[in-house]
């Protein structure tokens, strides 16, 4: 601006005259429209965080960061060099042996399926958090022989079984015997249940030794693949590249990202989707900007006449016009931000407090195996609300300032 009374004009034509009050209400609730819109804005994206956040942990507290697979049907036998070489590689924190397998779990007469993972009790803690989330048990009584087994928790619900109870383990491999082609089956006891609040894992996952399930399936010394632990799960596709071009002879190297690709796709479209629908409350209140000023236009004309008389050029009559709307814009956003944040860090807090009020449960945790509404607040997420916010207010004030600086002199004073 070329002169400071543009600033000090536009800052006095926030304020209608006392003869027009309905201006100055419809600037309050042009304001307060931004205000809601940006808060909304910020406190849904920070839950939808907390909500992947939290999703992103059960699954990488079972699933592993990276996996080396064989591409042979025989396993791999190397397995203990493939390790060691996985641990030399930069970002990686950990490594452990796994064998997979589908199985028929009974009890009594109950039958389900099941997702079978055999495990060295010592070294996946080095990958997964299934050890922190046992509810009876322990991971540690799968001592190779034993033919222990642990359970999820909607698995063993299901089975109705708990620790020390025994399971029968059919896999979908036959045996030949003098009585005919029978299926393979063991007999395994129930050493532990886990619950890691996800209904993949908790109702269709069970895990053994590493060397009973490797037996049971006939893999002698091989096992199905490595699995892998990252210092950074983000860099984790980084790191399963740079480990797949160090890797002698050919394995499947795969990564988090690609495993769960299609969930955390459609939890981002759904981030984009509803910042897209709630950016809608921030436009609306932008429309009621340019209807403000409109009027304001209308009003001061007489004003604006004056000021032309007086030397005013039509570039400054825009300036104190964008002034007026770019404040409106301007505190609704500051005020917006404020209240969103305060409210995104407190979700948690303020939740348990209207459920008491409205004695009403939003989260049952049986239902969604989640009790507490999380939030993550991302910077990126606040200053990307910001710029819109004030973008949008910006470019609500170019048409009515550009109506002002069209008034006619001669015209607007004709009749005063």
């Amino acid at each position: 601006m070329r002169h400071p009374y543009e600033l000090f004009t536009g800052l006095r034509y926030t304020r209608a005259k006392r003869r027009n009050h309905f201006i100055s209400f419809i600037s309050i609730a042009s304001m307060a429209g931004i205000t809601v819109g940006v808060m909304a804005l910020i406190v849904v994206l920070s839950v939808m965080n907390g909500f992947e956040a939290k999703l992103r942990d059960s699954i990488l507290g079972m699933a592993s960061d990276a996996t080396i697979s064989a591409l042979s049907p025989d396993g791999m036998v190397e397995w203990s060099q493939i390790r060691t070489l996985a641990l030399n590689t930069p970002g990686v924190t950990g490594a452990a042996p796994y064998v997979s397998g589908q199985g028929m779990l009974r009890a009594g007469e109950a039958l389900t399926g099941a997702e079978l993972r055999g495990v060295d009790p010592a070294l996946e803690t080095t990958v997964s958090a299934v050890g922190e989330h046992m509810k009876t048990g322990s991971l540690a009584a799968l001592r190779p022989g034993s033919y222990g087994i642990v359970l999820g928790a909607e698995l063993a619900q299901v089975l109705h079984v708990g620790v020390g109870d025994a399971v029968d383990l059919m896999i979908p491999m036959a045996a030949v015997t003098p009585a005919g082609i029978l299926p393979r089956f063991r007999r395994f006891t129930v050493a532990g249940i886990f619950q890691v609040d996800n209904y993949q894992y908790d109702r269709g996952m069970a895990l053994t030794n590493l060397h009973d399930l490797a037996t049971l399936y006939r893999m002698g010394d091989a096992v199905t693949g490595v699995r892998l632990k990252v210092a950074d799960v983000e860099r984790a596709p980084q790191v399963a590249r740079a480990l797949a071009a160090t890797l002698p002879g050919l394995y499947y190297v795969s990564d988090w990202t690609q495993t769960n690709a299609t969930f955390f796709q459609a939890i981002g479209t759904e981030k984009t989707v509803m910042f897209i629908i709630l950016s809608f409350i921030v436009l609306v209140a932008v429309f009621n900007i340019v209807s403000t000023l409109v009027m304001v236009v209308q009003d001061k004309q007489s004003d604006i006449a004056i000021l032309r008389t007086l030397g005013a050029t039509p570039r400054s009559i825009i300036a104190i016009f964008m002034v007026q709307g770019s404040i409106i814009g301007f505190v609704g956003t500051a005020l917006g931000v404020f209240l969103g944040v305060l409210l995104a860090l407190n979700v948690e807090t303020l939740v348990p407090i209207l459920e008491v009020l409205t004695h009403h449960q939003f989260l049952n945790p049986q239902i969604y195996y989640i009790s507490q509404l999380p939030s993550k607040l991302e910077a990126g997420d606040v200053v990307r609300i910001t710029i819109l916010a004030l973008v949008l207010g910006f470019f609500s004030t170019l048409y009515p300032a550009w109506r002002a600086s069209k008034v006619q002199p001669a015209e607007a004073l004709r009749y005063e």
